[in-house]
């Protein structure tokens, strides 16, 4: 249950590029050029026209343009350039008004606290079922993984207890100073354990095919672009490794249950945590996988007991479902298993245990 950021200026450059081009047509004017009469546009979107109608004068005048500036002009262009980000500003301010209440195992998050209970097991044992060398105690020894989305650490912390190296990013700053507080207090998890306030899309550069396992628990019902948050999923995950999701189905009995039950009647979710036209089918985020160069291995439904504050594995996936993919090594690489005896394996793994 996280949010996206991603931002930039080009206020700076802007200004820069202004009065470079200010001064270029000074000279040009001392000159007693033949057009003294062309007036530059004031604010950013007018030094951007400014420095392409520059560009295009030199091809009929002797107006000097520098090096420089001609990339200045393509610098612009990026700035103003329509960025797509994964961010959606209203999540931000939703969850920034939850920030503090991450680690109250009987408040707003009780849910996310025992869902761990099934995600940590499913994650654990997948990977093991993938592996046969890890280590007795620290069973994900040796593996780096990626929560994306960490908010307070609720599922950082317990891979990290089970030897991994964690990176948890989340662009809500408040959320990364509370897990970087909880996790203090567990010297091995200092050791294991890293937060960064990022959004996904902003460590593609730096981590380029760099974890071996990515996990987004309660995420992709929230990000503004789903397409792009699985696509900079595959480039920073290495090939073969591991991709996990835990969301809600797009379903009418999703929104009864979801939405009406959890936040409006029984209040076990905090009023207008979830909007329904973001929920996505198994078929939708499959599909959308599959194109980015996944294949998925195990669909699995997740059920809540409100009564008992529990959650179980179930065949059904109509409301909530954790999925499994891979990502493929090379195009068209089928791989030396059986992909349907693998996903029966993998949903056995699943539901054979329900505790750490």
């Amino acid at each position: 249950m996280a949010v996206w950021a991603g931002g930039g200026g080009g206020g700076r450059a802007g200004r820069a590029l202004s009065l470079s081009l200010s001064r270029a047509l000074a000279g040009r004017r001392a000159a007693g050029g033949d057009h003294d009469d062309l007036s530059f546009q004031a604010g950013p979107r007018g030094t951007l026209e400014n420095a392409t109608w520059k560009i295009q004068l030199k091809s009929s005048s002797t107006l000097p343009i520098s090096l420089t500036e001609i990339k200045s002009l393509f610098t612009m262009k990026r700035f103003f350039s329509t960025s797509r980000s994964t961010v959606d500003p209203k999540e931000m301010k939703k969850f920034q008004l939850l920030a503090h209440k991450w680690w109250d195992e009987e408040g707003d998050y009780s849910a996310l606290h025992s869902m761990n209970d099934i995600r940590v097991p499913f994650i654990r044992d997948t990977l093991l079922n993938k592996s046969n060398n890890h280590q007795l105690g620290n069973p994900l020894s040796g593996l780096k993984i990626l929560d994306v989305g960490c908010g307070g650490g609720l599922l950082s912390e317990p891979l990290g207890r089970l030897g991994a190296s964690v990176t948890g990013i989340d662009p809500l700053e408040d959320n990364i100073r509370i897990a970087d507080q909880h996790k203090s207090f567990d010297p091995i998890l200092a050791r294991r354990v890293q937060y960064k306030s990022s959004s996904l899309e902003d460590i593609v550069e730096e981590s380029m095919e760099t974890f071996d396992v990515i996990v987004a628990s309660e995420v992709v019902e929230h990000v503004a672009d789903l397409q792009m948050f699985i696509k900079c999923c595959s480039q920073v995950l290495k090939p073969e490794g591991s991709l996990f999701i835990t969301t809600i189905n797009k379903t009418q009995l999703s929104y009864v249950l979801g939405i009406v039950v959890a936040e409006k009647i029984i209040g076990i979710v905090p009023e207008g945590t979830h909007e329904w036209e973001k929920f996505v089918t198994p078929e939708e985020l499959e599909r959308l996988l599959k194109s980015s160069g996944f294949s998925v291995k195990a669909v699995n439904g997740m059920l809540y007991n409100p009564i008992t504050g529990s959650w179980s594995w179930t065949e059904s996936t109509s409301i909530n479902y954790a999925m499994h993919a891979v990502k493929s090594r090379g195009q068209g690489q089928s791989g030396h298993t059986d992909p349907s005896s693998e996903m029966q394996r993998e949903q056995h793994s699943a539901t054979a245990g329900t505790g750490m």
